[in-house]
């Protein structure tokens, strides 16, 4: 048997593996902050699935890719500014990846609360410092994990493409062909999310989110739009989440920053996807159940 000891030490490593990983796509950005740089070849460098990788890096740090590149970009325009008080601003607003001094002013001015010629001039370093300090969230209390494997499930879904405000107009969309077919979720299928994208971290009209429905045989066509996907079998950690569906982003949270770090698990090409146990309006809001299944290899 395993002593508590060395189940500790173990678990050390691997998060000390992952944040090694997440230190060399620091060192990457770092180095090719000239360049366009795209979340698929960060998770390469990473050696993270692309599909969760943008996920993966906005719980670890605090905020999305996008916005790290630009706040680093920022940052070392920030110094030289402050350092090298001959470079003309347009050429280090250029360098910063702006196509011109007022985009660069305005964006500049948004993170660090000064123009870059006042910056220049008098750096309100407290303030620089402060945003330049990335936002690392409290670890949450421990959850229930458990690895299970899944069945590959044939599934009706309805592809939601634009804000994650509007899901619940595409929820209508999909419970009016689930009435149309009589697939009921009380009584023959079973109801899935897909999701994508972070909400968090992605601009509202690129959410991506499938809203499924186990079905038995391929789906004919119908005027909601809905079509035949697949959710592929194979390992899954899950974790129960109880109460609001507006909180599941919690347990995603949880499974990312603090569990798989520590797991050792590698995951799947295949995004994250809730299992809904129970739904709205049938059961009350703080007795709801969903399994976030989170698709290991």
């Amino acid at each position: 048997m395993i002593a508590a000891k060395e189940v500790e030490l173990m678990h050390a490593s691997t998060a000390d593996d992952y944040a090694r990983r997440f230190k060399q796509v620091f060192d990457f950005i770092d180095r090719h902050l000239d360049e366009a740089l795209s979340v698929e070849q960060l998770s390469q460098v990473a050696h993270f699935s692309k599909f969760h990788f943008h996920r993966q890096f906005s719980q670890y740090c605090g905020i999305s890719v996008s916005r790290y590149i630009s706040l680093m970009r920022l940052k070392r325009a920030s110094l030289r500014l402050a350092f090298n008080p001959m470079e003309r601003i347009i050429d280090i607003a250029l360098d910063a990846g702006f196509e011109n001094p007022e985009s660069f002013t305005r964006a500049f001015k948004l993170v660090f609360g000064q123009a870059p010629s006042d910056f220049r001039h008098k750096p309100a370093w407290a303030e620089w410092g402060a945003k330049c300090q990335l936002d690392r969230r409290e670890r949450m209390k421990n959850m229930d994990v458990r690895i299970t494997s899944v069945e590959t499930e044939l599934v009706a879904a309805l592809e939601h493409r634009d804000s994650p405000a509007l899901v619940n107009d595409s929820a209508r969309r999909f419970i009016e062909w689930r009435r149309s077919s009589g697939l009921s979720p009380v009584d023959s299928s079973r109801t899935y999310g897909i999701v994508y994208d972070n909400p968090d971290t992605i601009a509202p009209e690129d959410f991506r989110f499938d809203i499924c429905g186990s079905v038995t045989e391929p789906v004919r066509a119908n005027p909601q739009g809905v079509v035949t996907k697949q959710i592929p079998g194979g390992r899954c950690a899950v974790v129960r989440h109880v109460g609001s569906h507006e909180r599941l982003g919690e347990s995603v949270y949880y499974l990312y920053r603090q569990w798989l770090p520590e797991s050792g698990e590698e995951l799947r090409d295949f995004p994250v996807y809730f299992h809904y146990l129970n739904l709205m309006p049938d059961t009350p809001e703080h007795e709801l159940q969903t399994d976030v299944h989170l698709p290991l290899k």
